[in-house]
C-alpha cells in the first residue's frame, strides 16, 4: 500500500535534518517503540508493541537509512518480524524551505504479511495510514511545535497527533461485561418467579 502527506515546520531545513538523524527523536516517533539502539551509522535495532485489530504484536527489526542526500532527502526502511506475521516499509523523505519554513514530503510504501494479514485490507490499511501520520506528526511536534496565544496571554502547545492507542479490547471487554451483567440479571428474575 502506499501512502503520502506533508507538514509544513516552522524552522530550518538544517535543524530538520538532524532531526531526522536523531536517534533519540526517532525512536518518540514510532508508535509503540520500546528499543532503539544504534547499530551503525544508518542501521538501527528497534522493537515496537502495537495492537492491529484484536491482535497485539511486538515486532522486532531492524530501520536502515538509504539514499541519503544530506539537507536534502532520504528514505527511511524497516522490516520486523513477530509471532502474527511480518511487515516491512520505506518512506521517501524529502525537505523543501522556503521562505524560513520547511516543508517535509513522506510516501511511505508498507508490506504486510502472516496472520496479521488475514484482518483485511481496509483494517490493515487504517492502521498504516494512522501509524505513518503519527511517525511524521509526532517529528513535527517534536521538531518545530505549535505554539497557540490563549485569551489570557498564554502560550500553550497544540499537537498535531495525538498518542497512538486502541481502545479496541477495553470497548469490547466493558460491552461483553455489561452484556453478562444484563444477562444475570434477566436470568435471575426468571428464576425467582
Amino acid at each position: 500500500m502506499k501512502l503520502s502527506g506533508s507538514y509544513k515546520l516552522n524552522v530550518k531545513k538544517k535543524i530538520v535534518w538532524q532531526a531526522l538523524n536523531d536517534p533519540n527523536i526517532l525512536k518518540q516517533c514510532i508508535p509503540g517503540c520500546e528499543s532503539f539502539e544504534k547499530k551503525g551509522n544508518t542501521i538501527f535495532k528497534v522493537t515496537a508493541t502495537n495492537q492491529i485489530g484484536p491482535m497485539n504484536a511486538t515486532f522486532s527489526g531492524t530501520v536502515t537509512l538509504s539514499n541519503i542526500q544530506e539537507n536534502q532527502s532520504y528514505t527511511i526502511e524497516g522490516e520486523g518480524q513477530s509471532s502474527v506475521g511480518f511487515a516491512n516499509g520505506s518512506a521517501d523523505v524529502k525537505l523543501i524551505e522556503e521562505n524560513g519554513l520547511t516543508t517535509l514530503k513522506y510516501e511511505v510504501n508498507a508490506n504486510i504479511g502472516g496472520k496479521i494479514a488475514q484482518l483485511g485490507s481496509r483494517l490493515i490499511d487504517g492502521v498504516a495510514k494512522k501509524m505513518s501520520d503519527y511517525f511524521f506528526g509526532r517529528f513535527a511536534d517534536i521538531t518545530a511545535p505549535i505554539k497557540k496565544v490563549m485569551d489570557t496571554r498564554e502560550i500553550v502547545g497544540e499537537k498535531r497527533v495525538k498518542e497512538v492507542k486502541s481502545n479496541f479490547l477495553s470497548k469490547y471487554i466493558y460491552s461483553a461485561i455489561f452484556v453478562l451483567v444484563l444477562l444475570i440479571v434477566v436470568i435471575i428474575y426468571f428464576v425467582s418467579r
